[in-house]
């Protein structure tokens, strides 16, 4: 890949990734599902291991106040190889600080999430 490619994969993994950070699409399974790979799987901050399906079955049960806004800080992406872009960031939620990373792969339909992981800081 070259700079210009790989600049614009960067950049178009942390504008889905923020998105998923709304409100109104973190908790809309219709939203979340197109974003996440038919493989996905997430270490949640408890630890817990999730499959796609758990995923999406409990979005809608998520509990966040509409009143608070997630805020990322500090995004950074690598492509680990051609469409494969792995991000790290750190999101904050009240006084909740969590380093995140996840793993975006290129498909003809855009980016999707193939991994994810949530450690509180």
């Amino acid at each position: 890949m070259d700079d210009v490619l790989e600049s614009s994969a960067i950049v178009a993994t942390i504008a889905a990734e923020q998105m998923l950070l709304e409100h109104e699409i973190r908790t809309d399974r219709s939203a979340v599902e197109p974003m996440l790979d038919p493989e996905f799987t997430e270490i949640g901050q408890s630890g817990r291991l999730w499959a796609r399906d758990e995923m999406l079955d409990a979005i809608s049960s998520f509990e966040s106040s509409k009143s608070m806004t997630v805020r990322m800080s500090d995004p950074r992406g690598c492509i680990l190889a051609p469409g494969l872009v792995h991000l790290t960031y750190v999101s904050h939620f009240g006084d909740q600080n969590v380093r995140r990373s996840s793993i975006w792969r290129a498909t003809e339909s855009g980016w999707r999430m193939v991994f994810h992981q949530g450690t509180p800081m």
